[in-house]
């Protein structure tokens, strides 16, 4: 017979103890932040329609054993699926990352806390329409956007200082620790489950970024989010059923984490937790593709009028960014497939340069067929401008700036052009915001009719009306 009396009579790690005060104690009380994730909630469920086009998306959804069905169980936007809530997990996450067009979050780890859609969304579907089964009240709306708000700030505040790609890691673990914490708390858990969760959630270590870099990029850096939320919705209905803990999963001086992954230097915050990162998250507005190159895209298309009608001229094309830039999408030689240009620095300014925008469909293999790309990316040299990378990590600025001038062979050149904050950042806001609405229309129109779109974009644009909402009623709308 098993005892749990030795971890559970252990304190646990602080860290653990603190995400799970403030996802168990603490009230949203943000106009901003609710604000914000609601455009959020809407932008990251857009981009998972255009998903819908991939067959290597496509083909990842519905239960993983084929013919499988369920009652009471959470439904998949989009689809006609109804799968248990760790199986939806994965097939929202799947969907909304596909693409590379969903929010992001920038500091000494990126990430995208949008991912964590799959395991709120998911989870609430399953509990409203099982509570509703049983004559309770569903969740709603409202109720999701706290649960989002809060998923967003366990992985953005720890992303913000503590950097896991220096390691040879990826921010998916991040995206199961948030997930963990979240779901249980909407299951109903305790607090000491919430922190068992969360515990078995750093237990699984971090995964290998080896699928995000060259010349290993793949598929799988579309599916790593949806499979790290699913994973979370695991945990946290183990816990939900009295799972152990692990507490000292970070600290324990020969086996912990810190240890056995950071060379025993434990994790920083800056602050507490709140609402910071959905009131500062990093939306892709008008682009898809690697958050890093935005600016950089913004630059090229700014040149575009300058250069289209020269682009067998141009000598050399020089792009100035910032070190974290530098050091994951700085890519040169072949790309392998979309994964793989989709976060290429060069890649995204040639396309810039030759069309003047880009698409989700510029980085499939038929668009890369295009020799002006790759002639063109041969020229283009990247060097770090010191200052982009300091303000990069200042809290009052998080820019992510680039630089791009292009030489031409008769001695002639454009002017440098600098963009210092991509469309996305909060301090566009006003200018992207209309945008991602337009945005989310268009997603909308490739899955659904007239009619329904209709009442989607009245709740789009009634927030106290959408709040309301009862999440199964919401997630109904939705069914194809």
């Amino acid at each position: 017979m098993r005892s749990t009396a030795p971890n559970a009579a252990r304190k646990p790690d602080q860290m653990m103890v603190d995400i799970a005060d403030y996802v168990d104690g603490f009230s949203v009380q943000s106009s901003e932040a609710f604000d914000t994730a609601r455009i959020a909630f809407f932008d990251t469920l857009g981009c998972g329609f255009e998903s819908f086009e991939y067959p290597e998306c496509v083909k990842l959804l519905g239960p993983p054993v084929p013919g499988v069905t369920a009652r009471h169980f959470a439904r998949v936007p989009g689809t006609q699926f109804e799968l248990d809530p760790i199986t939806a997990a994965f097939n929202i996450g799947c969907l909304v990352r596909w693409v590379d067009f969903s929010d992001t979050w920038l500091g000494a780890e990126g990430g995208h806390p949008s991912d964590n859609l799959g395991a709120v969304l998911a989870v609430a579907d399953y509990v409203s329409r099982l509570r509703r089964s049983r004559g309770e009240r569903p969740l709603t709306m409202h109720e999701v956007l706290e649960y989002l708000i809060k998923a967003y700030e366990i992985q953005g505040l720890i992303a913000l200082d503590n950097g896991f790609t220096k390691q040879g890691f990826d921010h998916a673990g991040l995206i199961r620790v948030a997930s963990a914490a979240v779901a249980t708390k909407m299951l109903g858990g305790t607090h000491q489950q919430i922190v068992n969760a969360i515990s078995n959630a750093w237990v699984d270590g971090q995964p290998l970024r080896v699928y995000r870099q060259a010349p290993n990029a793949g598929y799988r850096k579309a599916w790593a989010g949806g499979d790290a939320t699913a994973r979370g919705v695991q945990l946290a209905l183990m816990a939900i059923k009295g799972e152990m803990g692990y507490p000292t999963v970070l600290t324990d001086p020969k086996w912990g984490l810190y240890k056995v992954a950071f060379s025993g230097k434990p994790f920083t915050l800056r602050m507490q937790y709140g609402s910071f990162v959905m009131e500062n998250i990093l939306f892709k507005v008008a682009y898809p593709g690697c958050v890093h190159g935005q600016t950089a895209l913004e630059c090229a298309i700014a040149l575009h009028p300058l250069v289209k009608d020269r682009l067998d001229q141009v000598r050399a094309i020089k792009l100035w960014t910032y070190e974290w830039s530098l050091r994951v999408v700085d890519r040169k030689g072949p790309l392998t497939n979309a994964a793989d240009r989709d976060h290429c620095l060069q890649y995204m300014v040639a396309v810039g340069l030759i069309k003047g925008g880009i698409a989700v469909g510029d980085f499939e293999d038929v668009a890369a067929l295009d020799p002006r790309i790759d002639a063109l990316r041969d020229k283009t040299t990247v060097e770090e401008d010191l200052r982009f990378t300091k303000e990069f990590y200042e809290l009052e600025k998080r820019s992510c700036a680039n630089g791009v001038q292009v030489d031409f062979n008769d001695g002639t050149t454009t002017a440098r052009v600098d963009v210092e904050y991509p469309l996305g950042h909060k301090r566009r806001r006003r200018e992207g915001v209309p945008l991602l609405k337009e945005k989310f229309e268009n997603n909308l129109a490739r899955r659904f009719p007239v009619g329904r779109r209709d009442v989607i974009m009245g709740l789009y644009d009634d927030a106290e009306t959408f709040g309301k909402t009862r999440v199964d009623e919401f997630v109904d709308l939705f069914v194809i």
